[in-house]
């Protein structure tokens, strides 16, 4: 019985940690498919194919302006890279259209903070820096090229659509939003769900578990070098992605685990194990062994960087929910309650504007024949 009760309690745990930021995942993901519907994506490729400081600034801003899906933010890079991108540029891209966009700051203020949310843009700013110039200096033009020539028998599989000119107030304009919401759920619930099941059942565990994998009380420089080493490792095993992650995060935070290997945990998503295979496939593997090696390094350099930032302007929070208050966050008729009736209502019409474009392009192909 005790068994089924924890069972119980690691769902309702979960259930109660994603109802908490429903509305947001929602909102995020609304803005997230406005913009890559409607902001004009022509010629990117030829804005990105340069190395210096005018491709990074763009590869980032483009970043921005992009999906949050990791997969997806992956096999577009890889896209612009296949048709003239240069690879710092390109990952540059992949990293901004994870780490700085609109949901994965909602959803982590609402879980741990304003100071994270900041930190995670701050950081990943310093990260995209530090990664562009690793790869300027660690790969040549030619090794690039070849990577090019491999990764052009690659296929991308996931398209975002866009407005092709289309007003904005036309139907036809909000189609293509509601197309790239819904290619952008399909892509990432597994990794939702995956990330708030896995939150609920870690949130149930004790502190010394946490204590013997994590240094939480030591202090110092020994326990900071510690978390921002493990935290990324934690992620590429826990195999959550994206907005996934953060649920864990939260929970990490409430464990002991220090501001720095919060952040390094939380950019790691861009090296799970199935994206490592990825790389692999779309890179080849000795560029793909150096790309995770690359990303894994200027992750914990950007960890190491915004805490020593954050420390100095006193900017880390000193106080730390308890493991209960992250995921027993309880439901009762508030403005979060309110939010989700509101969005939910959203994300039905922007699926309902999916099947119902379906049905008029079948309808149409019918008419031709």
């Amino acid at each position: 019985m005790d068994v089924l009760d924890q069972i119980g309690q690691g769902l309702w745990n979960a259930f109660q940690m994603a109802w908490a930021v429903w509305w947001a995942l929602v909102l995020g993901f609304l803005l997230s498919g406005i913009v890559q519907a409607w902001a004009p994506r022509h010629g990117m490729e030829r804005l990105l194919g340069g190395r210096g400081l005018r491709s990074l600034g763009l590869a980032t801003g483009f970043g921005a302006a992009s999906s949050s899906c990791s997969y997806a933010a992956v096999a577009i890079a890889k896209s612009t890279f296949q048709k003239g991108a240069s690879l710092p540029a390109a990952m540059a891209f992949q990293f901004a259209s994870t780490n700085l966009v609109f949901e994965i700051g909602i959803v982590i203020w609402i879980f741990i903070g304003w100071q994270f949310t900041l930190a995670e843009f701050a950081g990943g700013l310093i990260l995209i820096c530090l990664m562009w110039l690793a790869l300027r200096l660690l790969v040549s033009r030619r090794t690039e090229e070849r990577a090019r020539e491999h990764a052009l028998a690659a296929d991308a599989g996931h398209v975002h659509h866009t407005a092709g000119g289309s007003p904005w107030r036309s139907l036809e304009a909000w189609r293509d939003v509601a197309k790239n919401f819904r290619h952008d759920w399909k892509m990432l619930w597994k990794e939702i769900v995956a990330g708030f099941l896995i939150a609920g059942f870690v949130s149930l565990l004790p502190l010394h578990v946490f204590n013997s994998l994590f240094l939480t009380h030591t202090g110092g420089t020994g326990q900071l070098l510690e978390n921002v080493l493990i935290g990324p490792v934690v992620a590429v095993l826990s195999f959550v992605c994206s907005v996934g992650n953060i649920p864990l995060a939260a929970v990490l935070w409430s464990g002991g685990i220090s501001f720095a290997g919060v952040i390094a945990f939380i950019y790691a998503d861009l090296i799970i194990l199935p994206l490592v295979v990825i790389y692999a496939r779309y890179y080849g593997r000795r560029l793909a062994a150096l790309l995770v090696a690359v990303m894994f390094a200027t992750m914990v350099a950007a960890a190491l960087a915004i805490d020593g930032i954050f420390s100095w302007a006193g900017l880390i929070p000193e106080h730390r929910p308890s493991l209960g208050s992250v995921s027993d966050r309880g439901i009762s008729w508030n403005y979060t309650t309110a939010l989700n009736v509101v969005f939910t209502a959203v994300a039905l019409a922007l699926f309902w504007l999916t099947r119902a474009g379906r049905a008029a392009a079948g309808a149409a192909a019918q008419a031709e024949h």
